[in-house]
């Protein structure tokens, strides 16, 4: 028996116990599996991606909506429910999710694996160049690192220049932030009269955007960090941290098998794709009992490597399925703007500016409305639904164009020359 088949089977021992534990509580999940015909007993891994449905973020959001204020996604009475948890919103609600202490333990044992195998040590000082929020990978990511004993130092509530002044003046070792803002710390350092030299950072890990996979991208943080490891890792709040890099490997992802049955499938045909062709990342939670997803469709484009024991990435994560842009660290969506947008009746057309300023990118949004209150009306609508701020201008108008055919809202620029 070969290490992958070994996997499989462990993975297919925990699929059948978690199936067999969330069948009869799970009332999100209850009918699904009974009529794929899923129960303790499936035979295969193969048998399972056959017979059980895909689950979507849209089922989740539609869900929450029909049964508010948590859906009914959750395997336990509501009493056993001890940490709360929401996306950063693609669509016009975010979604809310719920952890046990047991699923958020086993969260924080995989955040124990990424920084293993980052090469971070007990005793080592971290810092977390984040606001934190409701957004789990903050928290997992912190509260993993107190377990592994470590000196953990929030940045939360901290502006830029205090952020660098405390990562300097404490010895933090270890930086972790997304790839944009590791980039806009450097930039700023310098303007700010920081010198990061003086800095003890010796390892940078990243998420939340494609450019800790990117080398190039890497390569610049690295430059401007005093030569640190830069480190990508992959999760997401519906499913929890799912993959990681290794020190000294830094152009695959390993997804931790234990916890997670991934698949990597075809957009258009939702067959899976050969090793080495890129595809759908579909992932199965093996641990998250209290919120389970199963044959969730990522949104996320990847390449599995042929061959590989368990299952790699190469390369991470390549892009999204559906267009995108990052401001500020979070997932700014064409399809979420317009559903909120059009949720303002007196606006009656609209475009978005991105600009790209140095590692950053910024967005206004141009509105044609008959209300004076409409713009401040958007702009409280983009924070509760995206937990950001987006200025919203108003325009003349007819002053933005129109199209029969597609309509091209979002222009992008740089402003950096």
């Amino acid at each position: 028996m070969t290490e992958g088949d070994s996997i499989r089977k462990a993975q297919l021992a925990i699929l059948r116990e978690l199936v067999g534990a969330i069948s009869p509580a799970n009332a999100f999940y209850a009918g699904r599996l009974r009529s794929a015909g899923v129960d303790p007993s499936i035979g295969s891994l193969d048998e399972f991606s056959a017979r059980m449905p895909f689950t979507v973020k849209a089922d989740l959001v539609a869900d929450q909506a029909a049964h508010p204020p948590f859906g009914t996604n959750l395997s336990y009475p509501l009493e056993r429910y001890t940490r709360f948890f929401q996306t950063s919103g693609t669509t016009n609600r975010p979604l809310a999710v719920l952890d046990t202490r047991e699923s958020y333990d086993w969260m924080l044992g995989n955040w124990n694996d990424i920084y293993r195998a980052a090469g971070v040590r007990p005793g080592q000082r971290l810092y977390f160049a984040f606001s934190f929020g409701p957004f789990l990978g903050f928290w997992t990511g912190f509260e993993a690192a107190v377990r592994h004993g470590c000196l953990s130092l929030p940045g939360g509530g901290l502006g830029t220049p205090a952020r660098l002044r405390a990562i300097i003046e404490y010895g933090a070792e270890v930086l972790l932030c997304t790839p944009s803002y590791a980039l806009h710390l450097g930039e700023s350092a310098a303007e700010e009269g920081f010198d990061l030299k003086q800095s003890s950072i010796r390892k940078i890990i990243v998420a939340g955007e494609s450019g800790g996979s990117l080398p190039a991208t890497r390569e610049r943080i690295s430059a401007i960090w005093n030569g640190a490891e830069v480190l990508d890792h992959y999760g997401m709040t519906e499913v929890g941290p799912a993959a990681f890099q290794k020190a000294g490997e830094p152009d695959v992802l390993h997804l931790i098998h234990r916890s997670y049955y991934a698949e990597v499938i075809d957009t258009e045909t939702e067959r899976a794709v050969p090793f080495g062709a890129i595809g759908e990342l579909v992932l199965t939670t093996l641990g998250r009992t209290a919120c389970p997803l199963f044959r969730y469709k990522t949104g996320d484009l990847v390449r599995r490597c042929p061959e590989a024991e368990g299952t790699m990435l190469a390369g991470g994560i390549i892009g999204r399925v559906d267009d995108m842009v990052v401001v500020r660290g979070v997932n700014l969506y064409p399809s979420a703007v317009e559903s909120i947008v059009r949720g303002i009746p007196e606006i009656s057309e609209y475009r978005v500016r991105i600009d790209r300023h140095g590692a950053l990118a910024e967005a206004l949004v141009e509105v044609e409305c008959s209300s004076a209150g409409a713009p401040e009306a958007l702009a409280r609508a983009f924070a509760a639904s995206l937990s950001l701020r987006i200025p919203v201008r108003r325009v003349e108008p007819r002053s933005l164009p129109r199209s029969e055919m597609k309509s091209r809202r979002w222009l992008i620029s740089r402003s950096d020359g």
